[in-house]
């Protein structure tokens, strides 16, 4: 199934009812615009307990820490340079 909407001035495009329905997608909810090679996916939000991790649902733990560590790494860096600055 496919669909089609236009993307406003504002950069927003409405769902299809039909797949809003479909997903029991809500007022409110969130969803997940992943680049893929494949082009643009966009898949309903869900929460799983994680701490604000903006990684997509079936990321697996190897790689998570791996992204936590590279964010990690990254505010240690910033950090330091601020230091510097001082």
């Amino acid at each position: 199934m496919s669909e089609s909407t236009r993307v406003t001035e504002k950069g927003q495009a409405t769902i299809p009812k039909v797949l809003r329905e479909k997903y029991d997608l809500q007022p409110g909810d969130e969803v997940i615009w992943m680049d893929t090679d494949d082009g643009i996916v966009v898949k309903k939000r869900t929460h799983t307990g994680g701490r604000g991790m903006l990684v997509p649902d079936d990321t697996s733990t190897e790689k998570r820490k791996e992204i936590a560590e590279e964010l990690s790494q990254r505010v240690r860096e910033r950090r330091d340079r601020n230091y510097e600055e001082v």
